[in-house]
């Protein structure tokens, strides 16, 4: 399994509207994640940063984030929440989240 932490800056004036969206997420983003291997994601939110955490129990990582990247549901879900968002200068090329590296875990 993998687990990937990741960060990115919510926009102070759009953080009411980021918390409301994902207090009711669409089922057909949910159910696209999970198709594509994704579990116990969880998104925390500390001023103006949110933390994101994932599981991942398939075989290719990449081609299921783009499988996800393509699915028409997620991207009209997408042009809600990426406006509310702001990415880290410090992300790697084509990066939206800047992936964080694991440095402890305790099972």
């Amino acid at each position: 399994m993998k687990r990937v932490g990741m960060v990115i800056h919510v926009k102070p004036e759009k953080l009411a509207e980021y918390k409301k969206l994902h207090a009711e997420p669409w089922p057909g983003v949910l159910e696209t994640l999970r198709k594509h291997h994704v579990h116990n994601y969880v998104i925390y939110q500390h001023a103006d940063l949110l933390f994101g955490h994932l599981e991942y129990d398939g075989d290719d990582f990449a081609a299921d984030m783009a499988e996800i990247a393509k699915d028409p549901v997620t991207q009209e879900w997408w042009k809600l929440t990426d406006p509310c968002q702001s990415p880290l200068a410090t992300r790697k090329d084509g990066e939206w989240w800047a992936e964080m590296e694991e440095v402890f875990y305790m099972a």
